[in-house]
């Protein structure tokens, strides 16, 4: 599929309802929205019952007049498809369209994506309001590019409406063919639940202890990825029949979805939601040294390896909260802009602020937007229209530029699906990725965030010095082959327990841990252990005489060594297998493969990473604190900008050790300079 670029300059926009004010403040709005440097709005992803208020008749005229406005002003326009709310009338008529809890409780109309995918009704419903709203809209001058629906697998990601259990059967039947294949691949001869016709083949339901097949619960997650990917193609497909001029995307990265494959085969760029401050409902404030909002950044390392450049469609504007969950304090000052030139660091080409102004009704009363109640000046405005004539000034230079990077963070679907129910690894893979991700980040060591998928090549890992698989359980031996190849090649390869002993299914291979990459390290696992209950994290002792010493919590394995080319870099200092080896190292070819018997704390992922002493590409221009983001991005000619983002409520020094141009202010600048609290730069050298 050709791709269509985001835009050929940087767009700043905003959210916007139309249909929630007075149709008195349209004109007002959209004049301040261009005075502020906004050139673009999204609209309409909750509104069917405005554009079909009953059964088969449609009306146009609220958003005819709210569009022809945004263009008389200058404003391009991003419709939406309105399936993410179904109306009460279909709902009312055809409550089979209705999604339902594992234990077949119906959700009713009253919030938003109460509805399954996979009902025939509802996606004919769906394919008629989008071919409408496409024919409608097709020759309308403002619009530019459409929204399928509004965060799929937001709210929910399970489905269990009599149709999902339909769907699934069928799916099962496509992927299996036989009854004897299925069975085999979800090992139905344990606790007898051999199949022996396809009626009796569900998603998983409830049971007595509440847990249920595990290689059921992993194919009920790829059946859920496919139903949405085949309702996001059905109306990207009408879009693309009936107004081939526009763009497509979605928005939005939950979970039980292949956002890649999403990508791939209905959108032209991938679309996130960034909400720094959900750092405060979902981070550990605790920790010595917490990201707070730069853990951010992580999320869209992810949005990035979807698309190199992307949409962030909804970017935090002010405090966010529900009447009943989700309690976010507001920005401090210079905050939001902060995160606008983060998501721009990382690789938007377009970002629009949620929203342009607070709900004064409903559900997200509290989730503010630019604009508060009362419609007149507050900090927020002032904030978004700074970034909007800085945005004005170098937007043309922003778009269409590469991050760049040398360490690659690794992750797959198929684990990350698993672990949802397998807490024998399920609860390593988070710690450990925050743990590499931070250690980088401190040490202004830039870092892809990649999802490694069935084809993926050692060519497509050749440019990174360094890659990171924390616990890769299932794996094939394609991967580990793949693996092998990138580590012969120059890479360096680090893995953690856990590693290689699953299949593609799900299953146990009957081979030693680390299963298919044992030969690729050169040890085997001869001890585990689960560290929980009384249980303390072992102490892990560098085996260089120097003393140092990292925890290696949540899992421990007990390593030996079988190739002679494997050595021990460190081992147990506390526990019963105190002296037994914990992480080694493997020279294989030009490269070679690391592998740990835990899960990586902070401490250990700092230890190998000094042991590596892999160069930093901050050194290139400037001694910085750790409270600084460094990142490059780099133009097709390899002109390279260097972006610092200071997350501290402080002001920092900085050191360069070139002389820079600060491409937002034009100023010169060399030696010491200061950046204040939450404060930007974007350098480029001088010209000599």
């Amino acid at each position: 599929m050709e791709r269509k670029l985001v835009s050929d300059a940087f767009t700043l926009g905003v959210c916007y309802y139309p249909e929630q004010w007075d149709e008195r403040l349209w004109e007002d709005d959209y004049r301040r929205m261009k005075e502020m440097g906004m050139d673009i709005i999204r609209v309409a992803e909750f509104a069917w019952t405005i554009f079909e208020p009953e059964d088969g008749r449609f009306e146009f005229g609220l958003f005819d007049r709210a569009l022809d406005l945004a263009h008389a002003h200058g404003l391009r326009v991003i419709m939406s498809t309105p399936t993410a709310t179904p109306p009460a009338w279909l709902t009312h008529a055809h409550p089979e369209v209705l999604n339902k809890t594992q234990d077949g409780l119906t959700y009713h109309h009253g919030m938003r994506r109460h509805y399954t995918y996979n009902s025939t009704v509802y996606r004919e419903y769906c394919a008629r309001i989008v071919r409408q709203l496409a024919e409608h809209y097709k020759d309308h001058p403002a619009v530019v590019g459409w929204q399928i629906d509004n965060e799929l697998n937001c709210e929910t990601d399970v489905f269990y409406a009599d149709a999902d259990h339909d769907a699934f059967r069928a799916w099962c039947r496509d992927k299996y063919g036989t009854l004897d294949a299925l069975n085999r691949a979800w090992g139905a001869v344990f606790w007898n639940q051999t199949y022996t016709a396809w009626e009796q083949v569900h998603l998983t339901r409830k049971t007595a202890a509440g847990s249920p097949n595990p290689h059921q619960a992993l194919d009920e997650k790829r059946f859920i990825s496919d139903s949405a990917i085949s309702f996001a193609k059905l109306q990207a497909d009408i879009l693309r029949e009936v107004a081939p001029r526009h763009w497509v995307t979605t928005n939005g990265l939950f979970g039980n979805l292949d956002s890649h494959r999403l990508t791939d085969e209905t959108l032209d760029f991938f679309s996130y939601d960034s909400y720094p401050l959900f750092y405060t409902m979902f981070g550990d404030a605790s920790e010595p040294e917490p990201m707070r909002d730069r853990w951010w950044s992580l999320n869209l390392c992810g949005v990035r390896d979807i698309s190199p450049n992307f949409c962030v469609m909804e970017q935090q504007a002010g405090p966010g909260g529900w009447t009943n969950r989700i309690q976010l304090p507001a920005p401090y000052p210079g905050q939001m802009r902060l995160w606008t030139y983060q998501s721009i660091l990382h690789g938007a080409d377009m970002v629009l602020y949620f929203r342009w102004r607070t709900a004064t009704f409903g559900t997200e009363i509290y989730w503010h937007g630019l604009n508060d109640y009362h419609n007149g000046p507050n900090r927020r405005l002032r904030e978004a229209a700074a970034v909007g004539e800085e945005l004005r000034r170098v937007g043309e230079r922003l778009v269409g530029r590469t991050y760049r990077a040398d360490v690659a963070l690794l992750e797959d679907y198929d684990n990350e699906w698993d672990g949802r129910l397998d807490t024998m690894h399920g609860v390593l893979r988070g710690p450990s990725m925050s743990a590499w991700f931070k250690r980088l980040q401190y040490r202004h060591m830039p870092a892809d965030k990649i999802k490694l998928r069935g084809d993926a090549t050692a060519d497509e890992l050749s440019g990174y010095r360094l890659a990171v698989y924390p616990h890769p359980t299932i794996m094939s031996e394609r991967t580990a082959q793949m693996l092998e190849a990138y580590v012969r090649q120059g890479g360096i390869l680090v893995l953690g327990a856990r590693t290689g002993y699953k299949d593609e299914t799900g299953r146990c291979r009957m081979m030693p841990f680390p299963g298919v990459a044992a030969a690729l390290c050169g040890v085997h696992v001869d001890d585990f252990t689960l560290i929980a209950g009384d249980r303390e994290p072992a102490n892990v002792a560098l085996a260089d005489g120097s003393g140092r010493m990292f925890k290696a919590p949540l899992f421990n394995e007990t390593l030996s060594v079988q190739d002679s080319g494997t050595e021990i870099i460190a081992a147990y200092a506390s526990g019963w297998y105190a002296g037994s080896p914990a992480l080694t190292r493997r020279k294989l070819g030009a490269g070679e493969v690391w592998y740990y018997g835990a899960s990586f704390s902070e401490g250990a992922a700092e230890a190998i990473l000094d042991l590596l002493d892999l160069p930093s590409p901050a050194a290139d221009w400037a001694r910085l604190p750790r409270e600084v983001e460094f990142g490059i991005r780099e133009d097709a000619a390899g002109g390279r900008w260097a972006y610092l983002l200071n997350y501290a409520d402080r002001e920092v020094d900085i050191e360069l050790v070139r002389d820079c141009v600060d491409v937002l202010t034009g100023e010169r600048l060399s030696g010491r300079t200061v950046m204040p609290a939450f404060g930007v730069r974007i350098l480029e050298p001088a010209p000599q």
